[in-house]
């Protein structure tokens, strides 16, 4: 089953690293998210390694699910991790490779201190595990706000959200919920069923921001004022604009919603400029930096 599943998230990381293959996609996913989640696959790397070598008859299989958990957190994700930094990091042309390599050591210096200070918490809490564990599937946390803070745009793909929602639940179920476990832990179906709606809520919140909006819960009064793109433009001139992306006439009589006025002045068909900012946050025409629309 483990290794069933590690084989699906493989396949849902592609997805998603697909979904967002351009600097502005990875910036816009949050790093303590794919971080969090590494560190689970980490854990359950460890966990059935260490099985593996206690049951001396059933090494075969847990150290074929040690291998693919581990090929999900050292390749996928820290790749993923890796791409999401390098996008999230401000451009500084003038720095050297030195100051690049520093941070990055600071990076897997900070993973792995994490993993092991986990590891040494864990053990000496190990009475409160289930509160532990509830702790760490709250992985979608960081994205959600990521979202509200930055009022980011789609993210995550739907289908990366639903697939991890739904792998990373079935594990704990299997321990905590199967009565003929391996393990042979007593069945807290009270657990199981707190941490299974609590993974659903995470899901469907992130679900509605990528629908309806990465605000849409919040009331107005308390947003901060977002810049209008869709506001009227005086044409005084009477000379034809065009927009830069698709070299054609933008047409200032139709109404505003058919072109974009970004705070530079620069105006775009709303369609081109839309898909422009799924890449770059820039002008297109400056280079200066976009505000989310």
């Amino acid at each position: 089953m483990v290794t069933f599943i590690s084989f699906l998230q493989v396949l849902l990381l592609i997805r998603q690293m697909e979904h967002s293959n351009t600097q502005s996609g990875a910036a816009k996913v949050s790093i303590l998210m794919i971080g969090q989640q590494a560190i689970m696959d980490a854990y359950l790397c460890l966990l059935h390694l260490t099985a593996g070598i206690l049951v001396e008859s059933l090494f075969n299989a847990f150290a074929t699910a040690a291998f693919f958990k581990f090929v999900v957190f050292s390749i996928f994700e820290m790749r993923y991790l890796l791409a999401i930094w390098k996008a999230s990091r401000p451009l500084n042309s003038g720095e050297g490779w030195e100051v690049m390599r520093r941070e990055l050591s600071v990076l897997y210096s900070r993973f792995y201190g994490i993993l092991l200070g986990g590891i040494l918490l864990m053990y000496e809490l190990h009475n409160f595990l289930r509160p532990l564990l509830f702790l760490m599937y709250s992985f979608w946390i960081p994205q959600i706000v990521t979202n509200v803070i930055r009022d980011t745009r789609k993210p995550l793909h739907p289908q990366y959200i639903l697939g991890m929602t739904a792998t990373r639940v079935a594990i704990p179920l299997y321990i905590f919920g199967c009565p003929s476990n391996f393990m042979r832990i007593e069945p807290d179906k009270k657990w199981c069923i707190a941490v299974t709606v609590f993974m659903g809520i995470q899901a469907a919140v992130l679900l509605l921001q990528h629908y309806l909006g990465s605000r849409c819960f919040i009331p107005r009064q308390i947003l901060p004022e977002k810049y209008c793109y869709h506001r009227k433009v005086e044409d005084s001139t009477n000379q034809p604009i065009d927009c830069v992306i698709c070299m054609t006439t933008i047409d200032l009589t139709q109404r505003t919603s058919e072109y974009m006025v970004a705070p530079c002045e620069h105006i775009f068909h709303s369609g081109c400029l839309q898909r422009w900012m799924d890449i770059k946050m820039e002008c297109p025409t400056c280079r200066r930096s976009l505000p989310p629309a």
